[in-house]
């Protein structure tokens, strides 16, 4: 195969993916709502996942501000920023080679469809109205319920960690308080059999976590008596009497007895003494 028919082939690959990117925008922009989920030209890593639920929440947010509320207020013949609309402008308008693209479509196209639904879910766990709540908490609650009840491949911990993150991105400094409560009660409806394990997971680990400390403790307290009881033994032989202490006997007492080879030693000497004294008075 030539130079030259190697790049007439690959100018044509070229020019056919061009061609279905466009044709894709402009059914979006027609109203057709077929995403391809199977994008393989996009990035699908959790950065990129994580960036789709970004330029989602930007896109709910638009469609709830516009749309959405036209059709709640009843004004329908204002209705003119469909969700597709919203995403084929995102993507003509943004870099989106970093992005999920699949996961994107995907949350602006079902997440609209499932509102009514989701807004009954959130409503559930929260102490006013629906239409109460700030705009971009409504939108992320949105992303976190679709996900814990269509998305169980996610594990709640991350869909409430997400959701975090999404609010310290574009929330309020205390949103993440309503965000985290509400979430965390519908992952206990939603997905009981997972937090039921996780929780006894934790218990586990945490029971595990107290017998370690227990003997830990107990070992540290024998090692105490140990030390303590080897104190009280050196302390013992360190005031027995030894044999540098016993007390002396003087030979310049009287009144101390004397043994019986002592004994017989002084009489002999006394004899001799005696006799002496005899023969010098002889003298």
């Amino acid at each position: 195969m030539t130079d030259q028919l190697k790049r007439a082939i690959s100018a044509a690959k070229t020019a056919q993916a061009n061609q279905a990117e466009a044709t894709r925008i402009a059914s979006s922009s027609a109203g057709d709502q077929t995403f391809d989920m199977s994008e393989s030209s996009y990035k699908t890593s959790h950065t990129a996942i994580r960036k789709a639920r970004r330029f989602a929440m930007q896109g709910l947010y638009e469609w709830l501000v516009t749309d959405r509320r036209f059709d709640v207020d009843g004004k329908l013949g204002w209705k003119d920023n469909a969700p597709h609309d919203i995403a084929a402008r995102t993507r003509a308008t943004n870099a989106m080679h970093t992005v999920h693209i699949g996961y994107y479509h995907e949350m602006m196209r079902d997440i609209p469809e499932q509102i009514e639904a989701l807004d009954a879910l959130i409503s559930q766990h929260l102490d006013r109205e629906v239409d109460k709540l700030d705009t971009v908490e409504h939108a992320i609650l949105l992303i976190g319920a679709y996900e814990l009840q269509n998305r169980m491949e996610i594990p709640y911990k991350v869909v409430l960690d997400e959701a975090m993150k999404l609010n310290n991105h574009f929330g309020a400094t205390d949103a993440h308080k309503l965000i985290n409560a509400v979430l965390d009660k519908m992952a206990g409806e939603l997905r009981a059999l997972e937090v039921q394990a996780d929780t006894n997971a934790n218990l586990r680990t945490s029971q595990k976590a107290a017998a370690k400390q227990s003997e830990a403790n107990s070992a540290e307290v024998t090692v105490a008596d140990n030390i303590e009881t080897a104190t009280e033994t050196e302390s013992t032989i360190d005031n027995a009497p030894t044999a540098s202490n016993k007390p002396r006997i003087s030979a310049n007492k009287a009144n101390v007895k004397r043994s019986s080879a002592s004994k017989a030693s002084a009489n002999i000497s006394d004899f001799k003494a005696s006799k002496k004294n005899a023969n010098d008075t002889k003298d």
